[in-house]
């Protein structure tokens, strides 16, 4: 969430920045000024009646001492006066401080100076590429055909149980599912970031703490009777964890990491490009998350994209790295990279991976900050990461690693399965 002081003072800036998501934001800006406006004369009218009714206390109390009983009265009814004209004034300034903070929740983070102006995918700028896309053999299948093939997903099963997007993984199928999990954890751990466990259900407070509330509610899954929400990433769980929590400078930067199952209700669509593990309503994911100082926090990003390329570059598969554009970044992102990998199969990339940094968004939703060295709480920066999802680098996996004989396991993968060949 943007920072009404922040707004008020840098008006033109913030518009600008947000003209790059193809927002123009001028009506909510402007809106947002003069309810602040609105909100601190409100709040200097109610302390300037609270400041005469406490004084008129005094005098009735010295009045009283005086024996001047008439004199009191008339100031008791006076006070009485006050206090229905400063109850009028609460409500109003809750009413209006309400109204700021729902308009508030509205705006997107405003993008960073690099990130390019743009509507849609087709504005990203690629900004870097590795990896050699494989000439595979003639009758190379995708991978929800080598699912079937090779019996280690069950598409149908998951439809049956539950709906589509909720696949079964069978056999070596979940062998490797797991130890693409085991794998992400074991080298975020080696990377510094501490493991955790973490609930799978958040309350509405989590939500609205990392702006998935009100932005996604259309795509969580809600449990109304608790009035809790399954999680769309353990970035949601692993933020709150900071949640109205102020930090040591030197306990910076805090590094965390967590698997979990992932909910999502975003619509589907037919076609081969949302077939098989494409788009999935649960899927699973290793996130990493980072809290930082302010003037850390780019490096920081740096370090997470050099991270991530790692684990591809281990996993030999093809990959590119996208700067997103302004229309296609995450509600609260400042800056995002998009990590695709190419499958052969589809002769298409899929997205595998998204690394951002909130800078103060997340934080101020959150009320989480830090105590710098001159004893001054300043609100840090979070980061997040996937590390990665599993479902596209599966796929990836699947499909370029396949060979007449069966489909190859990646040899970095071989302790973590105990095979080395789907067949």
């Amino acid at each position: 969430m943007l920072q009404t002081v922040f707004i008020r003072e840098n008006r033109e800036k913030v518009i600008e920045a947000l003209g790059k998501r193809g927002l123009d934001a001028t009506g909510m800006v402007d809106e947002v000024i003069a309810l602040d406006e609105k909100r601190r004369s409100t709040q200097v009218e109610l302390d300037t009646v609270l400041s005469e009714s406490n004084k008129l206390s005094k005098d009735i109390g010295g009045l009283m001492k005086a024996g001047e009983k008439e004199k009191a009265m008339l100031l008791k009814e006076k006070t009485g006066q006050l206090k229905e004209q400063s109850k009028d004034l609460g409500d109003e300034l809750n009413r209006v401080s309400e109204e700021l903070q729902q308009l508030l929740y509205k705006i997107p983070n405003i993008p960073a100076d690099i990130v390019p102006s743009g509507k849609t995918a087709d504005d990203n700028e690629e900004v870097y590429s590795e990896g050699d896309i494989p000439t595979l053999f003639e009758g190379a299948l995708p991978h929800w055909e080598l699912a079937k093939k090779y019996d280690i997903i069950d598409f149908e099963l998951g439809t049956k149980i539950a709906g589509a997007g909720f696949p079964v993984y069978k056999g070596k199928g979940a062998r490797l599912q797991r130890a693409l999990i085991t794998y992400f954890l074991d080298k975020n751990t080696e990377a510094g970031y501490k493991e955790y466990q973490v609930p799978h259900l958040v309350n509405e407070a989590s939500g609205y703490g990392t702006g998935q509330l009100p932005d996604k509610e259309g795509q969580m899954y809600h449990v109304g009777m608790d009035d809790m929400y399954l999680i769309p990433t353990a970035e949601v769980p692993v933020t709150n964890f900071f949640r109205d929590v102020i930090v040591q400078e030197n306990e910076l930067p805090v590094l965390c990491t967590a698997y979990t199952p992932c909910f999502r209700r975003e619509a589907g669509s037919y076609g081969a490009h949302v077939r098989g593990l494409n788009r999935l309503h649960q899927f699973d994911k290793v996130e990493i998350v980072r809290v930082e100082h302010p003037d850390n926090s780019y490096a920081a990003l740096d370090g997470m994209v050099e991270h991530v390329k790692m684990l591809l570059q281990e996993l030999k598969l093809p990959y590119r790295i996208l700067r997103l554009c302004g229309g296609d970044m995450g509600f609260t992102a400042a800056l995002t990279y998009d990590f695709e990998v190419f499958s052969t199969a589809q002769d298409r990339w899929l997205e595998i991976s998204s690394v951002s940094n909130f800078e103060t968004f997340q934080a101020n939703r959150l009320k989480l900050r830090f105590r710098d060295k001159d004893g001054k709480n300043q609100l840090a920066h979070t980061l997040n990461g996937s590390s990665l999802a599993l479902p596209r680098v599966l796929a990836g996996i699947l499909e370029n690693y396949q060979t007449p004989e069966g489909i190859v396991v990646p040899e970095v993968l071989r302790p973590y399965t105990g095979f080395d060949i789907i067949n």
